[in-house]
């Protein structure tokens, strides 16, 4: 899969179903059953988005990202002392923010993602935004990230692996501003393989994506 928070994904096809029937049925039944539940957006956390301890991007213009207050991200991966390594840390940040910053704003080209992702990975996650704006809806709450494990070659490439909860984070509809809240499970919990490849800019672009929800490795 060469996309981000697949679980939040196809449970937002799901709900966005879900809806369309209980609106036929003129119901607005909140039940939460296994076909409602969205392990996949941030929620449910105050805490604005920190990185205390990822590098910080250097050289290179990289893009502002303003995200909503509703929305949070909290990065559990600590520099390593290697240069290379850390920069990718950031970026690989940066990258995660900049997705949901396409989401927030309705926009499946939006340049502060695709300054990130190339080729294939940009073609997958372009589709994954797309869903989302064609149900008119955006992410909310909070998103944790951890368990980084990031290898650098000679050649300018790089292997990133991290695992990511969703267990607070939710889909919200902008037509009618509700927020589709379920509950944690297994698959809350996802793990990604990215492949990333430094750029004449000395920004690591992530070229490859791929994800497993309800990863053991992730699991608290």
């Amino acid at each position: 899969m060469n996309r981000r928070r697949p679980t939040l994904l196809a449970a937002l096809a799901l709900t966005a179903a879900a809806a369309l029937t209980l609106s036929a049925c003129g119901s607005d039944d909140d039940s939460s059953g296994d076909n409602d539940k969205i392990a996949g957006a941030d929620t449910g956390s105050s805490t604005p988005s920190a990185s205390p301890t990822a590098a910080e991007p250097s050289k290179a213009d990289r893009p502002q990202l303003q995200l909503p207050a509703d929305l949070s991200h909290t990065f559990e991966w600590p520099k390593t002392g290697n240069k290379e390594k850390d920069a990718v840390l950031a970026d690989s940040e940066q990258s995660i923010k900049a997705v949901d910053l396409a989401i927030v704003n309705q926009d499946a080209l939006d340049k502060a993602y695709l300054y990130y992702y190339e080729g294939e990975a940009a073609a997958g996650t372009q589709e994954f935004i797309q869903n989302y704006v064609d149900k008119k809806a955006v992410i909310t709450g909070s998103y944790r990230f951890y368990a980084p494990e990031v290898a650098v070659d000679e050649d300018g490439t790089a292997s990133f692996t991290y695992c990511e909860d969703q267990g607070k984070a939710y889909v919200k509809y902008l037509e009618t501003g509700k927020v589709r809240e379920t509950k944690v499970t297994e698959k809350s919990y996802v793990i990604y393989h990215t492949s990333l490849r430094k750029n004449s800019d000395g920004v690591w672009e992530i070229q490859k994506v791929a994800s497993q929800s309800g990863s053991p490795k992730c699991q608290p």
